[in-house]
């Protein structure tokens, strides 16, 4: 063997080695960036998860949910579709996450005339007495969730002093707007009811006298 093929045979065995050296570096280089990625991940879940129970911390003053009545009544109203969450009534990203409320999940709606039932399949089911209806209506948004403008339904309901929106998106957006309107129609019967019995109970004692 020539000192020509000898010096080209240990050139090829440099370039070898340098190549196998490359690829063990660039696998390392790779195995880093996947570890960091998945420090980062796990550290974004540890402060979303320790955000998410100091905010039920600071809500744990809310009053537990009402229970269903044990007779309902028939259905006005029944969708199907998906919960987006609950927010402070006017403050579509003030996130309310105690009682389980703060859960997205699948969602059965009953309207009916005691009120709205809230069946959530794998999450904390609610129910809204009639007289804790606030008000109905179409917006785009809730909880940090965006979506067409009226895509929700938004429905306002009073737990204890506090009033909340709950977001609703039907799996048939187009009766989303019937919801509305029969729910608003209810709150304004239960306020015209409500007062025509406090001229009734002021006439009887004004007759009494």
């Amino acid at each position: 063997m020539t000192a020509t093929h000898l010096l080209a045979n240990t050139h090829l065995t440099h370039l070898a080695a340098e190549e196998k050296s490359a690829e063990v570096t660039d696998w390392a280089a790779r195995l880093g960036w996947v570890v960091g990625l998945l420090l980062f991940i796990a550290l974004v879940y540890w402060l979303m998860r320790e955000g998410w129970k100091w905010r039920g911390t600071l809500q744990s003053d809310l009053p537990e949910l009402a229970g269903v009545p044990s007779d309902l009544g028939p259905a006005k109203l029944e969708l199907t579709g998906r919960y987006h969450g609950s927010t402070t009534a006017g403050h579509w990203l003030d996130r309310i996450v105690a009682h389980g409320l703060g859960t997205r999940s699948r969602v059965e709606l009953t309207l009916t005339d005691a009120g709205l039932d809230v069946v959530r399949p794998g999450a904390r089911d609610f129910f809204i007495p009639k007289e804790a209806l606030r008000e109905a209506r179409l917006d785009k948004g809730i909880a940090g969730k965006v979506l067409a403008e009226g895509g929700l339904l938004i429905v306002t309901w009073a737990l204890g002093d506090k009033l909340l929106d709950s977001g609703f998106r039907s799996d048939h957006a187009a009766e989303q707007a019937e919801w509305v309107d029969t729910i608003n129609n209810m709150i304004n019967s239960t306020e015209t009811d409500g007062a025509g019995a406090g001229v009734d109970s002021t006439t009887q004692t004004e007759g009494a006298r």
